[in-house]
């Protein structure tokens, strides 16, 4: 295990480093505008790109501090619940699209790996490397140096719990519905289902392969937290039921998360020159169910954490007792 600590020592390093880049350029973005020096984004107001890129300057700031975090000595005096929200949130805006920029790259090499609505047609080819390479390479880190430090922190996690400890109850089963009933709306759009699209030629081939991605990831987060609450669960590898179940919850709360308000103005404004494939009132349906389900399965998942933790220490205080008896 000490070479899998230095491998995922590395990776954290890694998954900072990564990021850089897209920091820099972003805080170009936003000087070279307020300068004049660099054009503003299609579509955008001088206003509107100015607060994006500054939001999204923020987001890599805050992904550079994660993976420090998740191997500086300082990162052990963080809460193990606030750093694990951010992991989360990282892990299901990065490590979820990478099935996407593998698929892309296939259906539609032009296709941006982050699909990022703070990146503009016009930019340079080298910017939008290094844009991609960033959310590839971090997302790939992150996939190491999380469950490394997941494993020195809480090593326990990886571990399956007892069949009494993972019964099924209704706190459980409506994020898994509800997850599993958006996935399947999402791959129904994504195999060429046309209920809810309002313009059936602007779904080009990276719109059904990020649509498919989401699909899938919600599916197997729905799948895995209900195996992982059942009295009985899957013989399926406990890391793998709980890998799933993370990232793809993660990936629902983090990407519905931050379409969410941008479908909601669109749905709003009705703005001259942004158009989506699909009926804004049923995406903003889907994505807040998404939302709803994604925090519903890491609920479920930290519910659990606490059982086993409860569990835990019902066995250390009768362990102490049965050492004090005469």
């Amino acid at each position: 295990m000490e070479r899998w600590d230095r491998i995922g020592r590395a990776a954290a390093y890694g998954a900072a480093a990564a990021l850089v880049p897209y920091l820099v350029i972003k805080v170009s973005w936003v000087v070279g505008s307020l300068l004049g020096l660099l054009p503003v984004g299609q579509g955008f107001s001088l206003g509107g790109w100015l607060v994006l890129n500054t939001v999204t300057i923020g987001m890599a700031a805050a992904g550079i501090t994660l993976g420090l975090a998740l191997v500086r000595p300082w990162g052990m005096r963080i809460p193990g619940r606030l750093l694990g929200f951010f992991a989360w949130i990282g892990s299901g805006f990065l490590v979820s699209i990478l099935p996407y920029v593998v698929v892309s790259a296939f259906v539609t090499p032009d296709a941006g790996g982050s699909n990022d609505s703070g990146s503009d047609a016009s930019m340079p080819g080298w910017e939008a490397v290094l844009l991609q390479c960033s959310f590839v390479g971090t997302g790939i880190a992150l996939a190491v140096a999380l469950p490394a430090c997941l494993w020195r922190r809480r090593p326990d996690m990886l571990r399956r719990p007892d069949p009494p400890r993972t019964r099924s109850s209704a706190g459980s089963l409506w994020p898994a519905l509800t997850g599993a009933v958006t996935g399947l709306a999402w791959l129904y759009w994504a195999v060429g289902g046309s209920l809810g699209i309002a313009h059936r030629d602007e779904r080009p081939a990276g719109w059904h392969v990020l649509v498919g991605v989401s699909a899938c990831w919600a599916l197997a987060a729905s799948t895995a937290v209900l195996a992982i609450a059942r009295r009985r669960p899957a013989r399926l590898p406990y890391p793998l039921l709980l890998a799933s179940a993370w990232l793809g919850s993660g990936s629902m709360f983090a990407w519905s998360g931050w379409r969410l308000p941008a479908t909601v103005y669109v749905a709003l404004a009705h703005p001259s020159d942004v158009s989506y494939p699909e009926n804004v009132a049923v995406a903003v349906a889907l994505h807040a169910t998404a939302v709803l389900a994604g925090a519903g399965i890491m609920g479920t998942l930290l519910r659990g954490d606490r059982g086993r933790a409860s569990v835990a220490d019902d066995e250390q205080r009768s362990a102490e007792r049965v050492g004090r008896r005469p």
